[in-house]
C-alpha cells in the first residue's frame, strides 16, 4: 500500500500531466486557427483562379484559328498541368483542414460525430499516407507494404477522423522503426517490411499492423501509452501518438489493443474493435 507521501507525489505528477496537456490543448487550438485561415484563403483563390483559367481557355478556343498548332498543342498541355496543379492544391489544403478541425476537437474535449464507415477504405488510405509522408521526408526511404483485407466486411460506427489518426500513429511508428533499422543494419538481407490486414469474426473487426523493425522492449511496452513518452530523438516524435491511439480505441471504441513484439525483431499492433453495427 502507498504511504501517504507516496500518494501525494503521485497526485502532484499527475496535475502536472494535465496542466501540460491544457497548456498543449491551449497551443493547439491556437495554432489551428492560424493556419485554418490562411488555408482557407488558398483553397477559395485556387477555385476561383480554376474558373479564371477555364474564362480563358474558353477565349482561346474563340480565337484558335489564330494560334499556331505547336503554340496550341504547348498552351493545352500548359492548361492541363495548371488544372491538375489547382486540384492538388485544394484537396491537400482540404485535408490539412480536416486535420485542424480534428486538433480543435479533441483541444475543446468535444467528440466528434459517428457514422457508418468502411474500415477496408480508412485503413488503405492511411496506410499509403504514411508511407508517402515518411518518403517526403527521407527521399531515399523504400518498404515492402503487404496488405490483406477481408472482402464484405460490414460498416461500423466510429467517427472517422478518430480512428485514421490511430492507423496513422501506428503507421507512422512502423515506418519509423523500419528505417532506423534499416540504418543499423545496412544489409542487402534486410527488406523493410509492414504487414497490413483487417479480418472480421462477426463479433469484432480487427486491424493489424506488424513491422519487422526494431521490436520493442518490455520497458517499452510498459510506458507505450503514457502521455509524453517516446523513444524517438529530439524533433522525432512528441510523445502523445499512442497515448492517443489508446485513448481513441479503448475508451472512445471500447475496443483493446494487442501488442506482440521481440526486441529487434517486430513489433505488432492489433487493433480490436466491437462490430456494433446501426
Amino acid at each position: 500500500m502507498e504511504t501517504p507521501n507516496l500518494e501525494l507525489e503521485t497526485l502532484k505528477q499527475l496535475l502536472k500531466q494535465q496542466e501540460k496537456l491544457a497548456s498543449l490543448g491551449l497551443l493547439s487550438a491556437g495554432i489551428a486557427h492560424e493556419i485554418q485561415n490562411p488555408l482557407n484563403f488558398v483553397i477559395n483563390f485556387s477555385k476561383m483562379s480554376y474558373k479564371l483559367l477555364k474564362d480563358l481557355y474558353e477565349v482561346l478556343e474563340d480565337n484558335k484559328d489564330k494560334i499556331g498548332e505547336a503554340d496550341r498543342e504547348e498552351i493545352d498541355d500548359i492548361v492541363s498541368d495548371l488544372r491538375e496543379n489547382m486540384n492538388k492544391i485544394v484537396e491537400h489544403s482540404e485535408r490539412a483542414i480536416n486535420t485542424i478541425q480534428g486538433i480543435l476537437l479533441i483541444s475543446r474535449g468535444k467528440e466528434g460525430e459517428f457514422i457508418p464507415s468502411d474500415i477496408n477504405v480508412i485503413v488503405k488510405e492511411y496506410v499509403r499516407l504514411s508511407y508517402h509522408a515518411m518518403r517526403a521526408k527521407r527521399k531515399n526511404f523504400n518498404i515492402s507494404i503487404h496488405e490483406d483485407y477481408q472482402d464484405n466486411i460490414p460498416q461500423i460506427m466510429i467517427v472517422p477522423q478518430d480512428f485514421s489518426r490511430a492507423i496513422l500513429n501506428i503507421m507512422n511508428n512502423a515506418c519509423y522503426s523500419v528505417w532506423v533499422k534499416s540504418q543499423i543494419v545496412k544489409s542487402e538481407s534486410y527488406t523493410p517490411t509492414i504487414d497490413v490486414s483487417v479480418k472480421y469474426d462477426d463479433k469484432n473487426i480487427m486491424v493489424a499492423i506488424k513491422d519487422n523493425g526494431l521490436g520493442m522492449t518490455e520497458e517499452v511496452k510498459k510506458h507505450i501509452y503514457e502521455n509524453f513518452y517516446t523513444t524517438k530523438p529530439v524533433g522525432e516524435g512528441t510523445g502523445l501518438g499512442m497515448a492517443i491511439t489508446h485513448d481513441i480505441i479503448v475508451n472512445r471504441l471500447h475496443g483493446k489493443i494487442q501488442i506482440d513484439s521481440i526486441e529487434g525483431e517486430y513489433a505488432c499492433f492489433t487493433l480490436i474493435i466491437p462490430a456494433k453495427i446501426k
